[in-house]
């Protein structure tokens, strides 16, 4: 039998595992067959069958060695002193201080924010609303989302609401909590340690407002959030282009693509208790939405949008969100917008939303819903033009906390406008 010698030039495939085999066997036999004869002449070796079963198996272990893809992963070192991802904060070197919110002053921080430092910080405080990083990049396979925390952190701090005349600052009290720990080369290992972090902050009443980072994150967000809440009694409402309910990929369960999934799938929240709003362009397929159809998922394409108008369409989502559970999470990915306002993105679709669009049915919801937590993904601000889509992704941030204040004075209402911003209120004026 002759074999090419193309098959040993450099880049090309590997012989077939059969092939493999049946030249394992032939060595094993002919190795056999020049084994001592025995010690009598007439009789035959009494090791001779067995010989050729023992070829027989160890061929059949080396493919089945050859074929296992466990050989194939390279594994973690467990003696590295740094694998464990999660670390408490240390503050041992901190100077002694009574707990609660530390004013940093000139030091960037979201909206200008007081930090804290630990548990005891948001507790002290009787800390309302405390906004984390989690700046995971490595789930979207275009990197540069993890560098949205800190562009959120350099942006302007103005919180003030000219539409509401109400200012989130002044009504809530909001800090810093810093960024959760992740393994900058592994999304996997990252979700346990933000998830545990949400679960923290939720664990103290406070609202947790996580900046990533992609969306993958969102699983570890929602399912943190089960943990307090209970997995019947939350809601999400899911502004993307995409549905990110996709299946493995090359073996991984999670990424940006997938977190919804792995919710549903995975049994940390219902699917009846998830929004859907902006999906378009190319994905999902009809195996996509007939998903989400048999989990009882409710959503709203923008093909519905441009066919009974946006307004229409708010209205229901509005609707549905008070049809819900009783408490609810709003995740953001900033691709439901259109590029002409967030291209810093990884995955940007034509034909999305308009941010006069967005930023009402933001206040509305979390105005009107008892919002238990909110998460903005997918700003990539080393593609951003301009800072364009990190002001908008800021707005995004200052739409929903001005909903959540208006909620907290008793406003909470989805058509609120303050009278000075809607009419001329002088005597004989006019209604603008």
């Amino acid at each position: 039998m002759t074999v090419s010698s193309s098959s040993s030039r450099p880049g090309s495939a590997a012989p077939p595992a059969s092939l493999t085999r049946l030249f394992l066997l032939a060595g094993l036999l002919a190795l056999a067959c020049e084994a001592p004869p025995a010690e009598s002449g007439d009789q035959a070796s009494p090791g001779g069958e067995a010989d050729v079963a023992t070829a027989a198996q160890q061929a059949d272990s080396a493919e089945q060695e050859a074929a296992d893809p466990e050989a194939a992963i390279i594994r973690l070192d467990p003696n590295d002193p740094n694998l464990e991802v999660w670390r408490d904060r240390d503050i041992s070197g901190d100077p002694p201080r009574e707990p609660g919110p530390i004013d940093v002053g000139s030091v960037l921080s979201f909206f200008g924010l007081p930090i804290a430092r630990t548990i005891e910080d948001l507790v002290a405080g009787e800390v309302e609303v405390a906004f984390m990083g989690a700046p995971v990049d490595m789930g979207v396979g275009f990197r540069g989302a993890g560098e949205g925390p800190n562009a959120l952190r350099a942006m302007r701090r103005s919180t003030g609401s000219m539409e509401t005349m109400i200012s989130w600052r002044s009504e809530l009290t909001a800090v810093d909590y810093g960024n959760a720990p992740i393994d900058q080369f592994s999304v996997e290992r990252s979700m346990e340690p933000i998830r545990r972090m949400v679960r923290e902050i939720a664990e103290t009443g406070a609202i947790p407002v996580i900046i990533g980072g992609d969306h993958s994150i969102e699983f570890a967000n929602v399912a943190g959030l089960a943990d307090v809440y209970g997995k019947e009694n939350v809601g999400v409402i899911h502004f993307d282009a995409h549905y990110d309910a996709g299946g493995t990929r090359m073996g991984h369960l999670i990424s940006h693509a997938q977190p919804v999934r792995r919710l549903v799938d995975d049994g940390h929240i219902l699917g009846r208790n998830f929004i859907q709003v902006g999906l378009r362009g190319s994905w999902p397929g009809p195996e996509g939405f007939e998903w989400m159809r048999e989990n009882e998922f409710r959503y709203h394409t923008m093909a519905e949008i441009e066919r009974d108008g946006w307004a229409t369409v708010m209205q229901r989502v509005l609707d549905e969100a008070n049809d819900g559970p009783e408490y609810f999470h709003v995740s953001f990915d900033i691709d439901v917008m259109d590029p002409a306002y967030t291209s810093g993105t990884g995955t940007p679709v034509p034909g999305g939303l308009t941010p006069r669009e967005v930023f009402p049915i933001l206040r509305g919801l979390c105005s009107e819903n008892n919002l238990v937590g909110f998460d903005l993904v997918e700003l990539n601000p080393l593609v951003d033009p301009g800072y364009t889509t990190a002001l908008n992704a800021k707005q995004v941030v200052d739409e929903c906390l001005t909903g959540v204040a208006l909620r907290k004075l008793g406003l909470g209402n989805r058509d609120y406008l303050s009278p000075l911003t809607r009419r001329d209120g002088r005597p004989g004026g006019v209604e603008r």
